[in-house]
């Protein structure tokens, strides 16, 4: 019998719909606005490296994961997208600088927002503080994706709670650039392409055998990790020695997963919210955005990808890509 995950509740409505009169109201007038910002249309594609007007507001977790299945970041910093920008999961766990009237803070794509159109991005409520003053509750933002953001450690992979060699579902984080293709094989077996599905996860819907796996992941640029050893233990972390970017100047092509740790169930907890400012451009390498006719950088062909080993240097910074003039 096959499992399937169903996204989970999502958002407890903040003060800001109180402070604008409801959110019937707030949702008419800012969707109308948005809508004309955008030239009437939706671009279907995450937020691009070139900079974006638009609006904040921010919300309270309901419950303890975001659509995109991961435990709320350390720092608390997040974000939810919109349907059209959250873009069928490509864009969780890249990373958004959002600048409001206060300052500025780096964000984790983290959640889908239903209600929110493009534009719209509705920060957790420790991240909106540090760009505006609670009481305001929807304050304007210009905002931009961070290609190569710095994360805070390889790439780590999960079995997803019911995965078994007849479903197999892993959740992948610490990626920052968005992932567009997934492959796994087991030891003797050929290279399986795994679905990518709305709550982020990666499915290989038939029969994979046990394992342990190699993992290949290739994103949007092109650059290929692979992790070997990857034991099917659902809901245990396992955390690889591979990255895309950042500068660690890890091999993309390592051994084995180093470390495996309990997957909580419960949000992450420290002793209080990051307070210090967001990084800057200069400070950490950026992260992307996926690419579309929208005007995104296309993604590298991956019809034909080689088994040998990448080069270890992966930092993309002195190269990330210019995205074309946007056409919505």
């Amino acid at each position: 019998m096959t499992a399937h995950r169903r996204p989970r509740p999502r958002w407890l409505p903040g003060p800001r719909w109180l402070a604008s009169g409801g959110a019937v109201l707030l949702a008419g007038v800012l969707g109308v606005a948005l809508l004309l910002q955008n030239g009437g249309g939706a671009c279907a594609a995450p937020p691009s490296s070139t900079g974006h007007e638009g609006k904040a507001t921010f919300y309270d977790l309901a419950g303890t994961q975001g659509n995109c299945s991961f435990d709320p970041p350390a720092d608390d910093l997040y974000v939810a997208l919109g349907v059209d920008q959250y873009s069928e999961a490509l864009s969780c766990g890249s990373y958004i600088d959002v600048t409001g009237p206060k300052g500025k803070v780096r964000v984790k794509v983290f959640d889908k927002c239903p209600e929110c159109t493009p534009g719209w991005l509705d920060l957790s409520r420790t991240a909106f503080k540090k760009i505006a003053s609670e009481s305001q509750g929807v304050v304007p933002i210009t905002y931009k994706a961070v290609p190569n953001a710095a994360t805070p450690g390889p790439l780590t992979i999960t079995f997803m709670e019911g995965a078994s060699q007849y479903w197999w579902a892993i959740l992948i984080d610490n990626h920052a650039n968005p992932i567009q293709k997934v492959q796994a094989k087991g030891p003797g077996g050929s290279w399986m392409t795994a679905g990518h599905e709305d709550y982020n996860a990666w499915l290989i819907d038939r029969r994979t055998g046990p394992g342990p796996f190699q993992v290949r992941m290739t994103d949007i640029y092109g650059n290929v990790a692979t992790a070997k050893n990857i034991k099917l233990t659902p809901s245990k972390r396992q955390q690889t020695p591979v990255r895309f970017a950042g500068s660690s100047g890890a091999a993309a092509d390592a051994g084995a997963a180093t470390k495996s740790s309990k997957s909580s169930s419960s949000p992450a907890k420290s002793a209080s919210p990051a307070t210090s400012a967001s990084p800057s451009d200069s400070a950490l390498p950026s992260n992307s955005a996926r690419p579309s006719a929208a005007g995104l950088p296309s993604p590298a062909k991956t019809t034909a990808i080689s088994e040998t080993p990448v080069s270890p240097d992966l930092a993309l910074a002195a190269a990330v890509p210019t995205p074309p003039p946007a056409t919505c």
